[in-house]
């Protein structure tokens, strides 16, 4: 395990230290969610198009509890471990492009957990009416990539928030299928 995190560090220092001043802005703008809305938007717009308003109500609201659910569940893990972030971190704090600070802890990554598990539930939703679907995908990568570029999370993090959003979300959509069968006046696919 020590190892891990000893790879894990100096994959973080190479990955941050590949930004530049110049980009700074551009990734503290990635990094928060408000600025994705006109992305989040087109989302569901498409989404509504093809599902309905009944079903596309029902998506927002099994969407609304996944992401109350990686989210508390990132808090527990966070205050669990409590496991500095790169910024905080003693060894390489002085050595590394902090550009955000943050007090909070770094175990996973909620940015990552988060966006992985909405992406995928979307995902699995929306793939079956169009053919590139699969490039939702770049919104996780991206927007957890910038918590990396600015210092706050390890790669560890991020691949762990990965991984659980990315069950979380398979998990969630799984009930969506089971609500909807069983209630199969709001489907129109199932």
């Amino acid at each position: 395990m020590e190892q891990l995190l000893h790879l894990d560090k100096e994959l973080f220092v190479f990955l941050n230290g590949l930004g530049s001043e110049s980009f700074d802005g551009f990734w503290k703008i990635i990094t928060k969610q408000l600025h994705w809305t006109p992305f989040f938007l087109g989302i569901f717009y498409l989404l509504q198009k093809k599902v309905g308003w009944k079903n596309f109500g029902i998506i927002i609201l099994f969407l609304a509890l996944l992401i109350t659910f990686t989210d508390q569940i990132t808090n527990l893990f966070k205050n669990g471990f409590q496991r500095l972030r790169p910024c905080n971190t003693p060894e390489i704090k002085d050595i590394i492009r902090v550009v955000v600070k943050r007090s909070s802890f770094s175990f996973f990554s909620g940015h990552a957990a988060n966006s992985m598990a909405s992406t995928m539930f979307i995902f699995l939703i929306i793939r079956r009416y169009y053919n590139y679907s699969f490039l939702l995908f770049l919104f996780p990568l991206i927007f957890a990539y910038s918590r990396i570029y600015l210092g706050l999370h390890f790669p560890l993090d991020i691949l762990s928030g990965y991984v659980f959003g990315m069950l979380s979300g398979l998990f969630f959509y799984k009930l969506y299928e089971v609500f909807m069968r069983k209630y199969p006046k709001y489907s129109i696919y199932l």
